[in-house]
């Protein structure tokens, strides 16, 4: 990350920003919500969650892609990143001071909290029913990823803090800057955000194959059980 940072890589990292925290606003409207009976609007809601997840899982997963793509071309120099990448972490770096690793650092956490809403969206549409394979998955998706967002937010505030990053990909720190260092990050974020994008996959396909009994669950839980009419008994007026 060298040169002077534009406004638009500012914008873009304020805006992803703002993005991660209007999804985990809309995870907790949703969770809120599905306590009690079911606003009409709350499948939006819903939906607009899960596919904002996907979004940004989609953006999130190719730059890794991208990353080991290089590394197999070439093993021996620095971890790559695409320019629209690169420029994310320039806009973070320029918000938050620090060392411009910590951009780097920034964008990724971020990206990870978006992937995380979105799998918790899924997990939730499917609460009412705990024999759903989806929400199975989703579930197993929400600890995964949840480990995963850990491990980034130890090496975002590690380095925010003035040291090298620190986690599990970095074997807490004790690899030396170099091409170990580059090739175990690079392929532990791979391997971790392909599986993480797998399950979400799965659940998505299982989900979408049991919407009826999904939707079936939801309306189930708007209905709201009558109350019986109390039963007079004549008994005492024919004494």
């Amino acid at each position: 990350m060298s040169g002077s940072v534009t406004v638009l890589e500012v914008a873009g990292a304020a805006g992803l920003t703002v993005y991660a925290v209007a999804m985990w606003v809309a995870v907790g409207v949703l969770a809120y919500a599905l306590r009690g009976p079911l606003p009409p609007w709350l499948p939006r809601v819903a939906a607009g969650v899960i596919t904002a997840g996907v979004v940004g899982q989609l953006g999130h997963v190719q730059e890794h892609v991208a990353q080991a793509a290089y590394w197999v071309l070439h093993p021996e120099e620095p971890a790559w990143m695409t320019p629209w990448g690169d420029g994310l972490a320039r806009g973070f770096h320029a918000l938050a001071g620090g060392q411009h690793a910590l951009g780097m650092e920034l964008l990724h956490l971020t990206g990870n909290v978006v992937f995380l809403a979105g799998l918790v969206g899924v997990a939730l549409v499917a609460r009412h029913a705990a024999a759903f394979r989806a929400r199975r998955w989703a579930r197993m998706g929400v600890w995964m990823q949840g480990l995963h967002g850990l491990e980034h937010l130890v090496l975002t505030v590690s380095v925010a803090l003035g040291g090298p990053a620190v986690g599990l990909s970095t074997w807490f720190g004790t690899i030396e800057p170099g091409p170990a260092l580059w090739t175990y990050r690079i392929w532990w974020h791979f391997l971790a955000n392909v599986a993480g994008s797998i399950v979400l996959t799965v659940a998505l396909c299982l989900l979408w194959a049991e919407r009826d009994r999904v939707a079936g669950s939801w309306s189930g839980a708007r209905r709201v059980t009558p109350q019986r009419a109390p039963v007079h008994s004549n008994a005492g007026e024919s004494q």
